[in-house]
């Protein structure tokens, strides 16, 4: 008999999901008072080298309600040719094609090791993805160089038939021809004035040739325009924003967008043939490497003078929306990445969030608090409208922001968060930090092929007595209602599918369901719930495929089998999943005491119905060992950054937010709570408590916060180090214990996206601070000659360093938590 830990890491690896509850209540009632709620983390594309390459469609109930996948929960009666629907109990008859089959003979679906299995549909259209760079002129030399250094080496990772464009801006925005030879072309807008997709096309002249590229691509709506083997509909498959007025300009004709070069015949690529109107924008790496190459080698800074005291004019909203749609017209429902590449904040025109003055800084907490920032909610609701406008048509926006100062990624952050898209934080392009994370997005599995994929779309089936809550995680909902959804609503609700521009091995999205079987009707002990996950994705080789995880898990009584109950209980997925709640909750109600209360009441409540004690009692409180690290997660996450905002930008909040809403569990529960080494002379490194006792003069500590990787020298190891005792031949002991921390740091380095930063510092160091405020502060400088009740003279010798902080130690939080607890007026 397997152990529920081990039990829990073997569906981790096998299905990619983590569930709060491994054994479910059955009834409603039953469920609400587990606190936690009942639900899971789910990784749509876990990494499984072993899954067998399907070549045919999947087979569905054939309940119009149901449309489940067959699977290895289905009961069969091979002599019948018949499947029973373990969802809604429908008895299915084989297709044809599984004639054959016999208990010796199973197709693949139903063999138990594979809960999991993926399906490649051949007769879909093999689309190649498209990205679609937007670049910042406004940055310095210095850094507009590294950018494009990073942006022509891209061009060589990218598959050979990926559609790539380019769209540059500063005060004004220029969409680049590609493909041309010997000259090359832009289209120039205002940056001051919002246009819709429907006049982007025309300014673009897409519009005028879309008619040619319907009659060239055949019949059909809704595919992408222009002739070639690309082309699949005319002009009335579009997806078109609405009206408004078109702009005029400095620049030029009524549409205020002119082409730089003259024209006015349709443009011809090499060999003289006709280029496709929307191909004129978005070409295949291999006809254009050569010219992209030498197009971002040639280019310039903004070439608008930008006074004294004055902030460049940057217009990042109307860039970003002229991306949307020009992708939008051209490729709806098709997998692309738009690649945004920013270094300053956007000062004019829509989605502007400073003006160009260099006297007004940007935004603060504070100011948002206030409600004194200007530009923010304006700001906001621009770019929520390019992410809704994006998602719906299934393209991810990427923002690369490298800036000493705020960029905006606060309003810009639903761009990124919405259509699953990466955010990356930085200094500067010319850093490690920003060109190592921009390799990893183009990172390959052990088959050499992309671990992206894009254009997903992900339907949850349970059985008829759960329902689902909703989702939290880096998606959209695609409002489809169907039996199994909930009224109750827990993040991204009132769906059973949800639409995932692009996603990745790590990508992980929350779920929450709910039990609705009454208490006076439960469910009969002995059954089993079943939830199945179906993921439809276009994969970087441009196949459809179709992923399905069907999973079961034991109804049990929780008053007759409450340990039962208890002891499936999985505190790490709990504590992420209560932790996507909390800042779910801090992100749309935005107030921050109110969040940390309902964090503080949960966990009372948890207690209570969990923990053994006597009433009024504290000391005879205990917690079962599957629950004692779960205080300690709360408490970690209530000092994280994720809520405490101090000492942070508003950009910087929300990259943090961004990044626990989509990782895997291991690497949330490391931003929660730290993970800390030690490296003495005393043996091989070992994990200690993240305390302010683990910091001793004779050790080196490695943190990892996830965001950055920090290696800490104690106050012995740090003078020894400045007196070079390492370069001394008798001390080669000391070399290596040197040495030994930055290697383990290198390995974590070449592995995580994106890249952490890296701190190498000592006691009294400026830098030290970032330790200082992770670690549990157990001595602070109100308690620090307080020892065992007595005043000592001086601090015991084993008790590591003091912080200076007013915050509580994780000793009296949990004393408070024991107290309140055990309480019979609680």
């Amino acid at each position: 008999m397997t152990t529920y830990e081990e039990f829990i890491q073997q569906n981790e690896e096998k299905d990619g999901v983590r569930f709060t509850w491994n054994v479910w209540p059955s009834s409603r009632i039953d469920a609400t008072r587990l606190v936690v709620p009942l639900g899971c983390l789910y990784q749509p594309l876990n990494e499984r080298p072993d899954l067998p390459p399907i070549q045919y469609d999947p087979v569905l109930c054939t309940r119009n309600t149901c449309r489940a996948i067959l699977n290895p929960l289905c009961q069969v009666d091979y002599r019948a040719k018949l499947w029973v629907c373990n969802f809604c109990f429908q008895r299915n008859p084989f297709p044809p094609q599984y004639a054959a089959i016999s208990e010796q003979h199973q197709p693949a679906e139903l063999v138990h090791t594979f809960s999991t299995i993926e399906y490649t549909i051949t007769r879909a259209q093999c689309l190649p993805p498209i990205f679609l760079l937007v670049i910042d002129t406004c940055i310095e030399e210095e850094e507009l160089v590294a950018l494009k250094e990073s942006l022509q080496m891209s061009l060589s990772l990218l598959p050979p038939n990926a559609l790539i464009g380019l769209i540059t801006f500063g005060r004004m925005v220029q969409v680049h021809e590609l493909g041309r030879e010997g000259c090359s072309k832009s289209y120039v807008f205002r940056g001051t004035k919002d246009l819709t997709a429907l006049q982007v096309q025309d300014m673009l002249g897409i519009g005028k040739y879309a008619q040619v590229g319907g009659a060239v691509g055949g019949p059909g709506a809704g595919g992408p325009v222009g002739g070639g083997p690309m082309a699949g509909s005319g002009h009335s498959g579009m997806h078109v924003g609405g009206g408004g007025p078109v702009g005029g300009g400095q620049h030029g004709g009524p549409h205020g967008a002119v082409p730089m070069m003259g024209g006015g015949q349709q443009p011809r690529g090499p060999g003289g043939q006709p280029i496709s109107p929307a191909n004129r924008f978005l070409q295949p790496v291999h006809k254009c490497d050569m010219s992209l190459t030498d197009l971002l080698g040639e280019l310039q800074r903004d070439p608008w003078p930008v006074a004294q005291g004055k902030r460049s004019l940057r217009s990042t909203g109307v860039a970003l929306s002229i991306a949307v749609g020009l992708l939008e017209c051209t490729y709806p429902n098709t997998g692309a990445r738009i690649m945004l590449f920013v270094g300053g904040p956007c000062s004019q025109g829509p989605g502007q969030v400073v003006n160009d003055d260099l006297r007004q800084p940007i935004r603060s907490h504070h100011d948002l608090q206030k409600d004194a920032a200007k530009y923010t909610k304006k700001a906001t609701r621009h770019y929520e409208a390019l992410a809704a406008r994006a998602s719906s048509s299934g393209h991810a926006i990427d923002v690369y922001s490298c800036a000493l100062d705020q960029t905006g990624l606060l309003e810009m952050k639903q761009c990124c968060n919405a259509t699953g898209g990466h955010m990356v934080m930085g200094d500067s392009f010319n850093s490690t930090l920003f060109k190592q994370t921009f390799q990893r997005v183009f990172a390959r599995d052990q088959k050499g092929e992309f671990k992206m994929a894009f254009n997903g779309s992900l339907e949850v089936k349970a059985s008829r007595e759960l329902k689902v809550s909703g989702a939290i995680g880096p998606c959209v909902s695609l409002n489809v209602k169907s039996g199994c959804v909930s009224d109750q609503e827990i993040g991204i609700g009132n769906t059973c599918q949800w639409k995932f521009c692009t996603f990745n091995p790590s990508t992980t999205c929350a779920f929450f369901f709910e039990v609705v079987n009454q208490h006076t009707a439960p469910i009969p002990q002995g059954g089993r719930g079943c939830i199945q996950f179906i993921t439809q994705y276009q994969h970087s080789s441009g196949q459809r495929r179709i992923r399905v995880t069907t999973i079961a898990r034991n109804w049990a009584d929780a008053s007759a089998n409450h340990m039962h109950i208890s002891a499936g209980f999985d505190q790490e997925a709990a504590a992420v999943l209560m932790a996507r709640m909390v800042v779910y909750r801090a992100e749309t109600t935005d107030d921050g005491p109110d969040v940390l209360r309902w964090v503080d009441r949960q966990l009372i409540r948890l207690c209570q119905k969990f923990g053994e004690y006597a009433k009024d009692d504290p000391n005879s409180f205990r917690l079962a060992e599957n629950f004692s690290l779960y205080p300690q997660f709360m408490y970690h996450l209530r000092r994280s950054q994720f809520l405490q905002v101090f000492n942070n930008s508003p950009d910087e909040t929300s990259f943090y937010r961004h990044m626990l809403m989509r990782e895997d569990m291991t690497q949330s529960l490391v931003m929660i709570q730290p993970i800390l080494y030690s490296y003495s002379f005393n043996g091989p490194p070992e994990p200690v408590l993240l305390d302010t006792s683990s910091i001793q003069p004779d050790r080196i500590l490695l943190m990892d916060t996830f965001f950055q990787l920090l290696i800490f020298h104690g106050e012995t190891i740090a003078q020894w180090r400045q007196l070079r005792y390492q370069d001394m031949p008798e001390y080669e002991n000391f070399k290596q214990l040197l040495q030994a921390p930055i290697d383990d740091a290198q390995e974590i380095l070449q592995t995580r996206f994106p890249m952490p930063r890296y701190i190498d510092t000592e006691q009294g160091g400026s830098q030290a601070r970032f330790l200082l405020s992770k670690v549990n502060p157990s001595q602070t400088h109100n308690n620090m000659y307080a020892y065992g009740g007595q005043m000592m003279p001086v601090p015991h010798a084993d008790s590591g360093a003091p912080v200076l902080t007013d915050d509580v130690s994780l000793q009296v939080f949990m004393e408070h938590l024991k107290k309140l607890a055990v309480s019979s007026t609680a």
